[in-house]
């Protein structure tokens, strides 16, 4: 582990920086620099071949009495320990639980083949466009916590503020979600009360966040592993069940999209508009099983090479939309008739789920249990990555100086521990299916509380780069120049935001059919909104903030931030101390006070690169 190195300056000049690299060679970078007042006249940072893109300077704020205003974010105290093939896999599998196995039968039994697969896709498109803007903002920015950070530079500490609040409140309470479920599916084997399950869950889930964060990424891969397997087990299961290969021999082909049809009317309400409910109905099932995708972007302030893993795991959601719930929508349309009863029994096990039911109709045996114990471990796995996630956004806050700094202690391994048990103790509200309405009933109202806060994330982080974009249009900015680049923005941006919002306000439309409202329900669709509405106001009012002009915000973070300071990319010949100094792409004058923000120290090992300061 590593401790921060606290940087001290005199009043003195220096000529020349010195690094030595393990290969025996000595770069230098020269520059100009009185103390009191810097004058910085030069841009010319290390000369490095091999030197990457930028990543945030790291704004260590020494002082409490500095006002949360002007936080930018930072590193936080965290280690850099994710490899690429961690993030490959938790871009891949991370999140993926049980609404993808099971959530999407209440959703096919609403809308239909045609329905599920068009909600799927729409869905899928507008993950794809948050995930392409949000990608490009942490390779730019691989800050501790991502995301409120972003809403703090780009929009007003008063977002960044409520996001950490709703983004972590989203995911904390998916940890009971989740645990709350693998009680219910271990009920498809055995009576055994789900106390005894949901609390092996949470102590193994707690267990595994306490130690290194490259444990945990071993965990994503193992699970990973399993799910992928499972999914493409499933998969092919289906092409045979339909070709009629299963013990009944029955060829099934495209019949459930003839009979009862492509759209199944919606509670009773029949002809186009009964099919168009139906779709809509799809919306949060669908949402339910996206969630959780984006949640790759956080590792970037613990990957050690965060400006190549994270643009490779952008372009590989493409292949994860596609393949898990694109292609998943398609062949739950030919497997299995929407009009079954047990889609909507409400078990919330295997017994519930259309992949379970297509096997146990075509007659084939064993392979129920088996998928049910996949569905298990997705269970677990995704209540794993939330607690990670949650974490990190307690995490987040403390680096911005929103909660005690407290919360921001860590082990000598980099690991979180008191924000990794804050976002634990969420987990025991899964103990709430012991109670009236049981696991079924608490499972839904957990799933509903997550998703809206997730979808109002995805619609301000879209915000977000909207925000980003337009600044670097003012201040002329090229972004051929960044590390990473997504297409077709801010297209991409606006259409992700819109959809999430859409997506947000439909997501009770239930409650207001007619003979329909329900209290209980309204609220569990819309509580989010307010829980991300009231933490701004408040803020606001506290703190009286206001929204910085692209010009402003800009020329204070993006010239000091990527336009000079380089990554240096560790390879197997080379390990040492780089000392660099951030050198900003326009003259400027800094006070001796804000010098510390632009020295900087790595420790280049022959596995890792690590900043120390």
């Amino acid at each position: 582990g590593h401790r921060a190195l606290a940087v001290k300056t005199s009043n003195c000049a220096i000529g020349a920086l010195s690094v030595f690299l393990g290969d025996g060679t000595f770069l230098l970078s020269t520059f100009s620099a009185s103390f009191g007042d810097i004058n910085m006249t030069s841009n010319k940072g290390l000369d490095v071949d091999a030197i990457q893109a930028a990543p945030p300077v790291v704004q260590n704020h020494d002082t409490d009495d500095e006002k949360p205003v002007l936080n930018t974010g930072g590193h936080g105290p965290t280690q850099r320990r994710l490899k690429d093939y961690h993030i490959t896999w938790i871009g891949l599998c991370s999140g993926i639980g049980t609404g993808l196995f099971i959530g999407t039968g209440s959703a096919y039994a609403s809308a239909g083949p045609a329905g599920l697969l068009l909600a799927y896709i729409v869905v899928g498109a507008v993950l794809w466009c948050v995930m392409q803007s949000i990608s490009e903002l942490a390779t730019l920015f691989p800050t501790a916590g991502s995301f409120p950070h972003w809403a703090t530079r780009f929009i007003d500490p008063s977002v960044g503020f409520s996001l950490a609040i709703s983004y972590g409140y989203c995911y904390t309470i998916a940890i009971a979600s989740e645990c709350s479920a693998a009680a219910v599916l271990v009920s498809y084997w055995t009576d055994l009360t789900p106390a005894v399950v949901i609390t092996i869950s949470l102590v193994l889930i707690l267990w595994i966040n306490l130690m290194s964060v490259r444990f945990f990424g071993e965990t994503e891969v193992v699970t990973g592993g399993i799910k992928v397997l499972c999914f493409l087990g499933l998969v092919i299961v289906a092409i045979v069940i339909t070709a009629g290969g299963g013990p009944n021999h029955k060829s099934i082909g495209f019949k459930y999209w003839n009979n009862p049809g492509a759209w199944v009317d919606y509670n009773g309400i029949t002809g186009s508009t009964g099919h168009f409910l139906g779709f809509l109905s799809a919306f949060v099932n669908a949402s339910f099983s996206f969630v959780g995708v984006e949640t790759v972007v956080i590792t970037a302030a613990e990957s050690v090479n965060p400006h190549k893993a994270i643009p490779k795991a952008a372009n590989r959601v493409t292949y994860r939309i596609g393949f898990f719930y694109v292609l998943g929508a398609l062949l739950i349309g030919l497997i299995v008739d929407p009009r079954n009863a047990d889609l909507v029994s409400g078990s919330g096990n295997a017994k519930s789920s259309p992949w379970v039911i297509a096997i146990q109709t075509a007659g084939i045996k064993v392979l129920p249990s088996i998928v049910n114990a996949c569905i298990l471990v997705s269970a677990w796995s995704a209540g794993n990555s939330y607690c990670w996630v949650g974490s990190r956004m307690i995490l987040a806050m403390t680096t911005d100086r929103q909660l005690p700094q407290f919360f921001a202690r860590t082990t000598s391994k980099g690991v979180p521990y008191v924000a990794v048990i804050t976002a634990w103790l969420f987990g025991p509200l899964a103990y709430l299916s012991l109670g009236s309405g049981g696991a079924a009933q608490a499972f839904s109202w957990l799933l509903n509380l997550s998703t809206v806060a997730g979808l109002i994330a995805w619609g301000t982080l879209c915000f977000c780069y909207i925000r980003f974009y337009r600044a670097m249009k003012v201040q002329g900015i090229d972004r051929n120049t960044l590390p990473w680049k997504a297409p077709w923005q801010p297209y991409t941006a606006w259409f992700g935001g819109i959809g999430s919002i859409v997506i947000t306000l439909v997501a009770g439309f239930p409650v207001f059919l007619k003979g329909n409202w329900n209290t209980a329900d309204f609220v569990a669709s819309y509580v989010g909104i307010p829980i991300f509405i009231v933490p701004i106001i408040a803020w606001k009012l506290y703190h009286r903030t206001k929204v910085r002009s692209l010009i402003q915000y800009f020329s204070s973070i993006v010239n000091t931030d990527f336009a000079a300071c380089r990554f240096y990319e560790p390879t197997k010949s080379t390990c040492g101390l780089v000392v660099y100094l951030t050198m900003p792409s326009q003259p400027m004058t800094l006070s001796g006070s804000m010098f510390k923000h632009y020295l900087g120290i790595l420790w280049i090992s022959k596995h890792s690169c690590m900043q120390l300061a």
